[in-house]
């Protein structure tokens, strides 16, 4: 349907650039560990572990809370306040190398067996993980409030589709300013991004209703699940909101909280190890030309290959008559099988590098097609002014997955090779048979997912208060 405006776009455009500014800022650490800060602090791979996996379990802890932060203080401003907080969090990874010369001189080496550089990283990623809770439950609470249902898995797509574009980027720039510049301005750079957003996010959004640049028309396709234009002039009345206790109690939360705990751990391994992977088993480092090359094509094929698998629900509810729920479970059947691929990464890359990636990225797509489903499953089901609170819950969820896989990652890799030929699996011996053990995992994990969602809520049923 045309409209005489298509502001919601330049909406889903800002969400976008955000989603590319957190993953970027994620990446900074992944793709400069392993060969610049790791032999200045000699680091192993339980330590790089250690901070992943504490990254992404304050991430879910943030999380649990960020949506009822959103939902009370709102998009313009919630928004606002996590992008500013995760921006000075990326940039202050920059001090952590005086820092530690500081704790060294004060007599502070560390302790519970981690170093005095990993607990600084620890302090830095815990204020990156405050302000990046923040960013999808406020996405995906501006995408319910600025697209109808059957487009919300599309324009969710596109938006999160700015992860894999941060990832793409990430190995173009970051290793090329740590090497020239040094690994704290590859912080700093990269973190000074999100400060500009902030001032295209001021300027620009307002609420539909309230947004002089969004009009009649497009105000009324956004709302056609209302099935009436609410009046532009008038206050929004005052939603009920919801309890955990309330949103605990739902079967409908549940599916949620199985679906993101049981996959998201999948896409944060690849996003953090594979970097190191390569390194490891391929001798190519992040600032090498084939490095690049290599990371560039994965992310490449989970940018386009997920933005299409999206428009699958789309075709299910406007070609075959599905409603929103049936369709979308349907789509995350087949993007849950895309993962499986990851199976012949291990056996497959004897041949070549080039095939772990590319298998890696496909399985990858499958869970950015997955997740952006997901999200959308909560502006289905939920009303809106749950979403931000319904959405940090998924989050944490995800957190708690991420943590897992994250922390036995780094104590699994650093144990297999330490026990060299004396640990094996599927062949694979030493250090390589822990990445089988990893990929067997993210290989199945959606299937399981399905599962559990499928058999929590069967058939699409609504949540009222």
């Amino acid at each position: 349907m045309k409209t005489k405006s298509n502001f919601r776009w330049i909406i889903c455009a800002l969400l976008f650039f955000a989603t590319t500014v957190n993953y970027l800022d994620r990446q900074v650490l992944s793709l400069t560990w392993k060969d610049f800060i790791s032999p200045e602090f000699n680091w192993t791979d339980n330590d790089y572990g250690t901070i992943t996996a504490t990254f992404s379990i304050i991430y879910a802890l943030c999380n649990l809370f960020a949506g009822k932060f959103i939902d009370k203080l709102g998009t313009k401003k919630g928004y606002l306040w996590a992008i500013f907080i995760w921006s000075l969090g990326a940039c202050l990874h920059a001090a952590c190398g005086v820092g530690t010369e500081w704790l060294k001189a004060a007599g502070f080496l560390g302790m519970m067996g981690i170093t005095a550089s990993v607990w600084l990283f620890l302090a830095c990623r815990a204020v990156l993980a405050l302000g990046e809770a923040g960013n999808f439950p406020a996405a995906i609470k501006v995408t319910a409030e600025y697209f109808p249902k059957k487009d919300r898995a599309f324009a969710t797509s596109i938006f999160n589709s700015g992860s894999s574009v941060g990832a793409l980027a990430a190995p173009l720039s970051i290793p090329i300013i740590a090497k020239f510049w040094g690994w704290e301005m590859a912080f700093i750079v990269i973190g000074a991004l999100g400060f500009v957003w902030m001032g295209f996010w001021i300027w620009l959004y307002r609420k539909p209703a309230e947004n002089p640049r969004v009009s009649s028309e497009e105000l009324k396709y956004i709302n056609q699940d209302e099935g009436a234009e609410p009046a532009a002039a008038e206050p929004e009345k005052e939603e009920k909101k919801i309890s955990y206790a309330k949103a605990f109690s739902l079967r409908q939360t549940w599916a949620l909280v199985f679906g993101r705990f049981l996959t998201d751990g999948v896409w944060w391994f690849f996003l953090f190890w594979t970097p190191g992977y390569l390194s490891d088993q391929f001798g190519y480092k992040s600032d090498s030309g084939m490095g690049m090359a290599l990371i560039f094509t994965l992310y490449a094929i989970v940018t386009f290959v997920s933005i299409y698998l999206c428009k699958i629900p789309t075709y299910m509810v406007d070609k075959r008559g599905m409603n929103a729920y049936e369709g979308r479970m349907v789509a995350m059947f087949i993007f849950a099988c895309f993962p499986l691929l990851a199976l012949g990464a291990q056996p497959l890359g004897s041949f070549s590098a080039w095939w772990p990636a590319i298998l890696i990225g496909l399985a990858c797509a499958g869970h950015q097609a997955w997740s952006a489903n997901v999200y959308s499953v909560v502006g289905d089901m939920f009303p809106k002014s749950t979403i931000g609170t319904l959405t940090g819950i998924a989050q944490f969820a995800a957190g708690c997955g991420s943590f897992m896989v994250n922390k036995c990652a780094g104590k699994l890799f650093t144990y297999a090779a330490e026990q060299g030929d004396a640990f094996s699996f599927c062949g694979y011996t030493g250090k390589p048979a822990g990445y089988m053990i990893l990929f067997s995992y993210c290989a199945v994990a959606y299937i399981i997912g399905w599962c559990f969602m499928k058999g929590l809520v069967p058939k699409y049923r609504k949540v009222e208060l």
